[in-house]
């Protein structure tokens, strides 16, 4: 891969030439001919055409044709709806581009398409456009319910995005059977006539079978879950202990008083502190397991800790980066044994300020390994039998506490944002099955650690900034103004304002808002909208700051066992430290870094939306058992189609608009509440309502409520109680559509990618064999003739 500067050159030059007066459409294969491309660059040719197409800049069609894209045409990826529109997102554009149910040319959720953007979005409103070509199919693997007929069967996709059934052949089905959960390949992805169809790679098991549920999102995210045969070879050799060769030449901090604080249940431990004072000043230690001393460059743990990018934390297991002979084990620090870190010794002032720091190789043996809930026992509850227990390190926990209300502090008085959402802990028995759903308890214990991190993450980032070598950062840009300017106009009739200067806000605005809100029924309601009006953190090569800490330089240091971006940083540290950094090693880190940062940016999103996906599939589970029983909880949001309530519990459900008892109600979008047409009444965000759970659907991971109400006597009246099995919720009219396609009826209309017509290839086959079999018939007549 070239150097950036090199590769926004070439996309530069061959941008012009595309849209050059005399330029005509042309295969990959042509240009690379009349550019004179070398065999040896072929590769990074292909990555620059790539790069472009992606940016919209031209289009490569699925024959390979490289063409021009007028101003007004977009590529970007489709985003499904079940509701038949969609919306596509460009790369580097803000707001997604609105497509109308009769305008997505069948697109299906994930594709990469060439969009014409027929209406420019004015003030507040959404640029609505056409798709013109699908470029790339977005999932041709999915999972979903198999529903078995007499002569085929059909799968219907977990993804309700994915609004099509898939049509399987019964030589197709792996004898798959109704209710089977199946991971199906799509053949053919059909067109806006005519449905997907797909064979079956593999059967889950069944629907209610345990862990099948959790199973079903890790096919559907493709998660990776066994490590390749090379990568435990390689594991077998890494010892179980520090070999003592390892240990020379690394500060010795194994005399220090040192502690891990963990949740009980954390088995990779990658960060230990260590803290003391002298007159005015702390000096605070936080070591990292140095993950990268076992782990190395192109090796094929490497290459798949990279392909993982994260490690993966669903309810009830953990996807990891790296194998648990690591993770759990010589990369873990570990009460009692040495272990290789890296460490930034850091001296505070009592301002908060790190007056002198030290990143170096170290080794050390930790004390004691603590959790959070203790910790807050012995300090804040003063818990005698914990006192007792950890009494010599009791005067460093007081140490920690005062240190990290000093960095918070300096932290909040510079504009650090804390958007304090309630999170969910789910329990689950044996069999998976979720027993109890609970807040997340976080103590100021947890904050301590917090704190600690984000000094050392900031002070690793600052000299790696300043030292001009290739690096990776955690980026959070400023807000768009647009949002900012919305969010202002919205709180302004709550009484609140946003000074906005010069059309820039500082993040100590968002700070005093969220103050202002905290404990207001309207918390909720801004608190999310605050939020949303945040760009998402990912990570760059470029040190452009983080807005919702109000840090100039930021890093992700401290946690090399379960993120890619760390344990990268923690090679390019080391070889530092040696002074290993030459010429040819830092162009080395410009080729490889920004596709590393693309990368883990991404796969960072694969598993956020992966554990979101599990946890409110668990939470619909934990629910099926109150359908027709009441709760208390608050409006959590409001849509034209209904209110969310949320539970104390952090568990959230929708009264539909239409289930509103009383009156037409419709939704205010300017001022966020729910009006009655004819009584006036009105709905508002943060308001407590009682409610019954009226159904849950853990497929389509939904909860229902409707609104608390008596008869004259006084009892509850309950809602109907329904559910639908899978087989259920397809329509005759689907059912009917399924068999025809099944028979072949209804295709000859319609073309496939080839362009001969809808019959799949193995009709063509059959119909060419029949062909065969009548001539040979035709020859032996004229023979016996």
């Amino acid at each position: 891969m070239m150097v950036q500067e090199e590769f926004e050159e070439k996309k530069k030059m061959i941008d012009e030439f595309v849209n050059s007066k005399g330029y005509r459409s042309m295969s990959i294969k042509e240009m690379a001919m009349v550019l004179q491309v070398p065999s040896r660059e072929k590769k990074d040719f292909r990555e620059v055409l790539d790069a472009l197409a992606m940016e919209g800049k031209i289009s490569i069609d699925l024959k390979g044709k490289i063409k021009p894209l007028p101003a007004d045409v977009k590529v970007g990826r489709y985003m499904a709806t079940q509701r038949g529109f969609g919306f596509v997102r460009v790369e580097n554009e803000e707001d997604d581009i609105f497509i109308p149910g009769v305008h997505t040319k069948g697109a299906l959720d994930g594709d990469t398409v060439q969009v014409l953007v027929k209406k420019e979005g004015g003030e507040g409103k959404r640029r609505e456009g056409q798709v013109l070509n699908i470029l790339e199919r977005g999932n041709s693997i999915i999972v979903g319910t198999y529903t078995r007929s007499r002569n085929f069967g059909f799968v219907t996709p977990d993804n309700q995005k994915f609004t099509k059934d898939i049509y399987v052949a019964k030589a197709e089905s792996k004898g798959a059977v109704t209710g089977h959960k199946v991971v199906v390949e799509i053949t053919d992805f059909g067109d806006e006539q005519r449905k997907p169809e797909g064979r079956v790679l593999e059967i889950l098991g069944h629907v209610n079978d345990p862990g099948v549920d959790i199973l079903s999102v890790i096919k559907a995210y493709g998660l990776p879950e066994e490590y390749p045969d090379e990568v435990m070879k390689q594991i077998e050799d890494i010892p179980d202990e520090v070999e003592e060769s390892q240990k020379a030449g690394r500060a010795d901090f194994r005399d220090l008083q040192t502690v891990t604080i963990d949740g009980e249940d954390a088995k990779d431990l990658d960060d230990a502190i260590t803290l003391s004072k002298e007159g005015n000043m702390y000096h605070l230690g936080v070591h990292i397991a140095d993950v990268s001393q076992y782990v190395t460059e192109g090796s094929p743990l490497d290459k798949e800790a990279l392909k993982r990018g994260t490690s993966i934390y669903l309810v009830d297991r953990v996807i990891p980066m790296i194998p648990h002979k690591l993770s759990n084990g010589i990369c873990s620090l570990n009460q009692g044994v040495d272990r290789l870190t890296l460490s930034c010794m850091m001296d505070i002032n009592e301002k908060g300020e790190i007056v002198k720091h030290k990143i170096c190789e170290s080794v050390i043996n930790v004390t004691r390994r603590m959790s959070y809930t203790s910790v807050h026992k012995i300090v804040e509850e003063n818990d005698e039998q914990e006192r007792k227990e950890y009494e010599e390190l009791i005067p460093m926990f007081e140490l920690m506490y005062e240190l990290a209300e000093i960095l918070q502090a300096k932290r909040e008085k510079r504009g650090s944002i804390d958007f304090d959402f309630p999170e969910a802990k789910i329990i689950l028995d044996e069999k998976g099955k979720p027993i109890d759903v609970k807040e997340y308890e976080r103590t100021q214990a947890n904050r301590i650690i917090e704190e600690f991190m984000l000094a050392a993450n900031q002070t690793v980032a600052e000299e790696y900034f300043w030292s001009e070598l290739p690096f990776v950062y955690r980026t959070h840009e400023t807000p768009d103004m647009e949002k900012i300017q919305n969010l202002a106009l919205f709180i302004e009739h709550f009484g609140y304002t946003l000074k906005i200067k010069e059309d820039e806000i500082h993040p100590k605005e968002i700070q005093k808002l969220m103050r202002a809100i905290a404990g207001k029924p309207e918390e909720g309601l801004i608190g999310r909208l605050a939020l949303r009006s945040m760009k998402q953190a990912r990570y760059t090569t470029d040190c452009e700051g983080h807005f919702g800490l109000a840090m100039k330089y930021y890093c992700h240091f401290t946690s090399p066992i379960r993120r890619y971006p760390d344990l990268q940083i923690h090679r390019i540290i080391k070889e530092n430290l040696h002074g290993g950094m030459k010429e040819k090693r830092i162009e080395h880190y410009q080729k490889i870094l920004p596709e590393v940062t693309e990368q883990t940016s991404a796969l960072e999103r694969r598993a956020d939306d992966a554990e979101r996906e599990v946890e409110k599939m668990k939470k619909a589970e934990y629910m099926e058992q109150f359908v027709g029983k009441d709760f208390e909880g608050t409006i959590s949001g409001l849509t034209t189609w209904g209110m969310y309530v949320e539970l104390p519990n952090t568990i959230e459900g929708m009264i539909r608009v239409a289930d509103i008892p009383g009156d037409y109600y419709y939704y205010d979008e300017d001022l966020h509440r729910m009006v009655g047409e004819n009584t006036g009444k009105v709905y508002k965000m943060g308001e407590p309502l009682r409610i019954i759970v009226a159904g849950v659907d853990k497929l389509t991971r939904t909860i229902d409520f409707v609104l608390y109400q008596e008869d004259e006597e006084g009892n509850p009246i309950l809602p109907p109680m329904e559910k639908k099995s899978p087989k259920e919720r397809i329509s005759a009219r689907e059912k009917k559509a399924m068999a025809a396609q099944a028979s072949g009826k209804g295709r000859g209309a319609s073309k496939d990618k080839d362009g001969k017509g809808g019959r799949t290839r193995s009709d063509r086959g059959s119909r060419r064999m029949k062909d065969r079999k009548a001539k040979k018939k035709a020859v032996k007549r004229r023979s016996r003739k």
